[in-house]
């Protein structure tokens, strides 16, 4: 995800990205167990396991 996110970053805007190990957080273990990598916009969970660039894109075209 990280790569895509890369490569996608070469061609739009991109909000900073912020890596955490969540094997390495309990709560975030709890919360988002075996569904990793997962990308969060503002706390909200964009998609989980690939990159989903249209929905990322849809909700960076809406964000304030």
């Amino acid at each position: 995800m990280l790569a895509e996110l890369g490569a996608l970053g070469r061609t739009m805007a991109l909000p900073p990205i912020e890596v955490v190990d969540v094997d390495s957080d309990p709560v975030l273990a709890r919360r988002h167990g075996l569904d990793v990598p997962v990308l969060l916009l503002d706390g909200t969970v964009v998609c989980r396991h690939r990159l989903d660039t249209a929905e990322l894109r849809r909700l960076l075209r809406y964000r304030t």
